[in-house]
C-alpha cells in the first residue's frame, strides 16, 4: 500500500467527518427554546433536512457520481457549494432561509459521504484491512470538531480566577457552567462558521486527491446505477441485510434524540453531556483499528450481529441501570454499533457488488443509514417519548426497551437468514439468477455458508 495515498484518503477523512461534526451535536440546542425558538414541526423539518438529502442522493447525486463524473472533481464541487450554505446558516434567523440553506448543504453534502467510501475503496489495495485505518480518521475529525464546544460553551465570566480557589473547585465549576440564552446561541453560530471552512478546505484538497474515474454503464439499459443496485434487493441475503439496516439506522437515531436528555435527568451537568456521548466516537477510533482482524476470523454475519447487540445492550442498561457511572461507561458500544455493523456495511457491499455500480450501492445502504432509518426515527422516538411522558418527565425506562427490543429482533432476523456466498466472486451469478438454488452457487451446495473473509 503507497502511504502517501492512504494518507491522503486519512485527510480526506478527517475534514469530511469534521464538517458534519462541528454543526450537529450543537444544533440540537439551537434551533428551539432558548435558541431560534423554531416550533416543533419546524425543528423536525430541518433536521430530516439531512434524511431527505440521503433520499434524492441515491436516484441522482450518486447516479452522476458513478458514471459521469470524476469522484474527486464530483466531490471538490460539492464541498464548494455546501460550504457556502452552512457557512451562511451563521447569519440566519428565521425559519425558511435557515431550512432552505441547511437542505442546500444537505443536498451536496449527503453524496459525498459515499463518494468518499468509493474513493478510498478504489485507490486501497487492500480495503477489509486498510479501510478501516483511512475511515477511524473520520471519527477522529468528528470528535476533533464536536469537543472544544465543551471549552467555548463555559460561562467564562461566572468562573472564579484561577488560583482564588482550589484546581478541582475551579475546574468544577468551570465545566458545570454553561452560557445560556443570547450568548449561547451566539457562541454556536461557530459551528456553522468551523463547519463551513472546513468545507472549503476540503474542496481545494480534493483536487490533489487520487484521480478516480467515472464508470460509464456497459449497456444503455444499465444507464441508471441506482437501478442495477436495487436489483440486487432480488438476492434473499441481501434484501435481509437491507431490512435489518433500516431498523438498525432507526434504532441508531435513538441514540442521539435522547441521550442527552436522559444525561442530564441522572444529574450529569450539560457541559458534560456532549462529552459523555463523544466517549462512544474515542471507542469507535479503537473499534475501526481492530475490525479487519475481526472481520477476517468470526465473518460478515457475526460481526454484524455483534454490532447490532451492542445497542440492544446500550439502551437496556439506559433502561434497567438509571446510574451516572453506567451511564456513561455503556457509551464505549458506541464504537462497537458503529464499526462491526455500519462500517461492515459499506466494506460488504465493496466487496460484493458489481465495480461499475459500487458508489450507488453505497448510496443503496446510505438511504437507510442516514435517510429512511433516520427520517422514521426521527417521528417515532419523540412520539414514543410524548406516549411515556409522567408529568414533565419521560419514562425512560418504557421508552429504552422499545429501541433495545427493535435491535434485539434485527439480531436475530440477520443471525438466522443472512447467508452471503463464502466467495464475493458469486455474486455476479447471484444477481443474474431468478432465484437461490444451485444454479446461482454454481453448483457448489456449499457456496452460501458464510466463511472468513
Amino acid at each position: 500500500m503507497n502511504h502517501s495515498v492512504r494518507n491522503k484518503l486519512s485527510v480526506m477523512m478527517f475534514l469530511e467527518f469534521f464538517i458534519w461534526g462541528a454543526w450537529l451535536p450543537p444544533i440540537f440546542g439551537y434551533l428551539g427554546a432558548g435558541g431560534l425558538n423554531f416550533n416543533f414541526l419546524e425543528q423536525s423539518l430541518i433536521l430530516n433536512a439531512f434524511a431527505v438529502a440521503s433520499i434524492t442522493a441515491m436516484f441522482f447525486s450518486n447516479q452522476f457520481a458513478d458514471r459521469n463524473f470524476a469522484a474527486e472533481k464530483f466531490l471538490a464541487f460539492s464541498h464548494l457549494v455546501g460550504g457556502v450554505a452552512i457557512l451562511s446558516m451563521a447569519f440566519v434567523t428565521s425559519f425558511w432561509p435557515f431550512f432552505t440553506l441547511m437542505l442546500v448543504h444537505s443536498l451536496f453534502y449527503v453524496p459525498t459521504i459515499s463518494i468518499t467510501n468509493s474513493i478510498a475503496f478504489a485507490n486501497l489495495s487492500d480495503p477489509k484491512k486498510d479501510f478501516p485505518l483511512v475511515r477511524l480518521w473520520g471519527t477522529i475529525g468528528w470528535i476533533a470538531a464536536a469537543w472544544p464546544f465543551i471549552f467555548i460553551l463555559v460561562d467564562w465570566a461566572r468562573v472564579p480566577s484561577f488560583g482564588s480557589v482550589s484546581f478541582f473547585d475551579w475546574l468544577g465549576t468551570a465545566f458545570g457552567t454553561s452560557k445560556v440564552g443570547d450568548a449561547a446561541n451566539q457562541t454556536k453560530t461557530w459551528a456553522f462558521i468551523v463547519s463551513g471552512i472546513a468545507s472549503f478546505l476540503l474542496a481545494g484538497y480534493s483536487l490533489i486527491l487520487p484521480h478516480t474515474p467515472p464508470k460509464p454503464a456497459a449497456q444503455a439499459a444499465e444507464s441508471f446505477a441506482w437501478l442495477e443496485s436495487m436489483k440486487l434487493l432480488k438476492v434473499p441475503f441481501v434484501l435481509i441485510l437491507f431490512v435489518v439496516t433500516f431498523f438498525d439506522a432507526a434504532v441508531h437515531a435513538c441514540y442521539f434524540i435522547w441521550t442527552e436528555t436522559y444525561l442530564k435527568s441522572i444529574g450529569i451537568a450539560p457541559n458534560w453531556a456532549q462529552a459523555v456521548m463523544s466517549i462512544g466516537q474515542v471507542a469507535e477510533i479503537f473499534t475501526m483499528a481492530i475490525l479487519g482482524f475481526f472481520l477476517k476470523s468470526m465473518g460478515w454475519r457475526t460481526t454484524m450481529v455483534i454490532g447490532i447487540l451492542g445497542h440492544a445492550v446500550r439502551f437496556a442498561v439506559f433502561a434497567f441501570v438509571p446510574e451516572q457511572v453506567p451511564a456513561i461507561l455503556v457509551n464505549l458500544l458506541h464504537g462497537v454499533c458503529y464499526a462491526f455493523f455500519f462500517a461492515t456495511v459499506y466494506i460488504f457491499v465493496d466487496e460484493f457488488f458489481p465495480k461499475d455500480a459500487r458508489a450507488s450501492a453505497q448510496g443503496l445502504f446510505n438511504l437507510l443509514i442516514l435517510g429512511i432509518g433516520p427520517l422514521v426515527g426521527n417521528f417515532v422516538w419523540p412520539a414514543l417519548g410524548d406516549l411515556f411522558k409522567e408529568g414533565t418527565a419521560v419514562n425512560f425506562q418504557h421508552l429504552f426497551l422499545v429501541p433495545a427490543g427493535t435491535a434485539l429482533g434485527a439480531a436475530l432476523l440477520l443471525a438466522l437468514f443472512f447467508n452471503p456466498p463464502a466467495k464475493a466472486e458469486a455474486m455476479e451469478r447471484v444477481a443474474a439468477a431468478d432465484d437461490w438454488g444451485p444454479s446461482a452457487r454454481g453448483g457448489d451446495p456449499n457456496a452460501i455458508k458464510e466463511g472468513p473473509v
